[in-house]
This record gives structure tokens, sequence and C-alpha cells, in this order.
């Protein structure tokens, strides 16, 4: 009679049991598709060669344009809903908090098409400065700094009250305490979702072909799309999500190491 497996050997066996089912189903999957008619349509070698430099030069650095100028605006935004949140005057506080639901609420989309379309049927004649730009930058913003409010919120309250305190009897108006004491340090606690934050803007940028771009404002998404509607085959679209990881992984990468060195800190 055999004996019993203790808890390790059982917790073994079952990992053992798990990868085996995941090599199994990798290998199925392998066997069943179609390896000839994938790369047709989206490895196409020939066709890769013609999207350089103009996937670099033109649609990655237009992306990366739009996702830090709509960060930048986000930011500076969302830190003062963020401090109308945490104030004392009701009103300040209702209008924050509106305003946090509401863009929190609309999907990115719905926030593009208002961007370029209400905003000029209720302002005729009025051009927002930077063109498609400026449309860009503000859109993203405006969805970006519902979030970044709230999580700049979180982080100045997470700041000890003991630091407002000391800055007080040092002379510090309370003003004066938040822009050089409790703000700072907020900011060093909410840097891991503040870059977080910077990944999703970098592919919410795809929305921006609902604006209407011209050749040399195209976007990733938008290029892969007009390259790939032109050659009838699906490798332009590949690339264009290759590029995206180019700049999504590595962020993402920086992420988990800040919050790894933000929980070593605490």
């Amino acid at each position: 009679m055999t004996s019993r497996l203790t808890r390790r050997q059982r917790r073994r066996v079952s990992q053992g049991i798990q990868y085996a089912v995941f090599v199994g189903v990798l290998i199925t999957i392998g066997a069943l598709a179609d390896w000839d008619r994938l790369q047709n349509q989206f490895a196409q070698t020939d066709l890769i060669g013609k999207l350089f430099p103009d996937i670099i030069t033109i649609a990655l650095r237009n992306t990366v344009v739009y996702t830090l100028s709509g960060f930048a605006f986000g930011l500076v935004l969302g830190l003062v809903v963020a401090l109308m949140r945490l104030s004392s005057v009701a009103p300040y506080r209702w209008v924050a908090g509106i305003y946090i639901e509401l863009f929190r609420g609309l999907p990115a989309l719905l926030i593009f098409i208002f961007v370029g379309v209400a905003v000029p049927l209720a302002f005729p004649g009025t051009e927002i400065p930077g063109g498609t730009y400026g449309k860009v930058a503000l859109g993203l913003g405006l969805v970006a700094a519902a979030y970044m409010a709230e999580t700049i919120r979180a982080g100045i309250q997470a700041v000890p009250k003991g630091q407002m305190e000391a800055a007080r009897s040092l002379g510090f108006s309370h003003a004066r305490a938040m822009v050089s004491v409790i703000i700072p340090q907020a900011f060093r606690i909410v840097i891991p979702p503040l870059t977080n934050e910077l990944v999703l803007l970098f592919k919410d940028s795809s929305l921006v072909l609902f604006l209407g771009v011209t050749l040399e404002e195209r976007e990733l998404t938008k290029y892969g799309r007009d390259l790939a509607s032109q050659s009838a085959n699906s490798t332009p679209i590949l690339v264009a999500g290759l590029c995206y990881l180019m700049v999504t992984v590595p962020l993402s990468f920086v992420v988990r190491r800040l919050e790894a060195r933000a929980d070593r800190a605490r």
C-alpha cells in the first residue's frame, strides 16, 4: 500500500498537471492554426519594409506627442480638480465631484466626438489652439484628468497630517504648505499609478482617428488602417501593434519597478 502524499508533493503534482494542460493547449492551438494563411495576411516582409521610416517618423512620433500633450494637460487639470475635491468650499467639491463622475462614466470616444463636433458648434468661429494637436490634448486631458484627480486626491490624503501641522507651526500659510510640503510628497506616492495612466493614454490616443486627421497627423492606428486598406493586407496593423508594444512594455516595467520601490519604502 502506497503512502499518502504530503502537502508539498500534492502541490507539486497539481502544478505539474497545470503545466501539462497549458502545454497541451498551446500544442493543440499550434497544430490547428493555418500558419501559411496567417503569414500571408500578417507577415508580408516586402510590405513591412515599405512602412519604414514613416511609421516611426510620422505615426509613432505623433502618437507620442498626442500622449504627452494629453498627459500634461490632464495632470494640471487633475491637480486642480483634486484640490477642489478637498476644498472646504462646498460648491468647489460639488463641481469637482460632478466632473469626475461625468468624465469617468462617459466613453473616451464620446469625449473626442464632443471636442471635435460639439465645441465648434457651441462656440462658432472659435478654434482650439494647436489645431488637431490641441483637440487631442483637450480630449485626452479631459478623460485623464478625471482619473488623475482621484489618484492625486488619494495621494494628498495619504500624506501624514503631521506634515501640514509642522509646516503651519513654521509659519507657512495653508496654500504655501500645500504647494511646498504636501503636494510634492503626494506626487512621490502617486508616481506609479500616474505612470500607469500614461500607458493607458498611449493606447487611447488611437481615438484620434475620429477627429479627421491629415496624412501628416496620423497616429499608429490610423496609419496602420490606411496602409492595410491600400494593400488589402493586415501586416501594417500588426506592425503598428508592435510599435505600441515597443512603448507600453517598457513603461509597464517601469510601473512595476516604481511600485516595488514604493512598497519597500513603506
